[in-house]
């Protein structure tokens, strides 16, 4: 995620946010319960969170009259916005790939 070495010892959902560290939060369990219904809720909204950040940058980048510091500002939400994709099509990935081993 970060380029970061990854604890693999752990089995358990890779959640949608952080810890106060900012290291990952995983959670162990059948994917019923509240906490995971909590992610998948957080995940849909990171996504089209990410989907409208994307259609205001092109919005933004087809101006002319841009500031530096409104790219900056674009620039790090953009940046915010990819890391939080990138977490829900990992922990996504290593779900489907457990369901998928026999």
């Amino acid at each position: 995620m970060t380029g970061e070495p990854r604890d693999r010892t752990v089995a358990g959902r890779l959640l949608p946010w952080t810890g106060d560290d900012g290291r990952p939060c995983y959670l162990v369990g059948d994917g019923t319960g509240y906490v995971s219904r909590l992610a998948d809720e957080i995940e849909d909204v990171q996504i089209d969170m990410a989907d409208r950040l994307l259609g205001h940058a092109a919005e933004l980048l087809a101006e002319r009259r841009v500031t530096g510091e409104e790219l900056h500002y674009l620039a790090r939400r953009l940046s915010e916005s990819l890391r939080d994709v990138i977490r829900v099509a990992e922990s996504r990935g290593e779900r489907l790939a457990r369901r998928s081993r026999p």
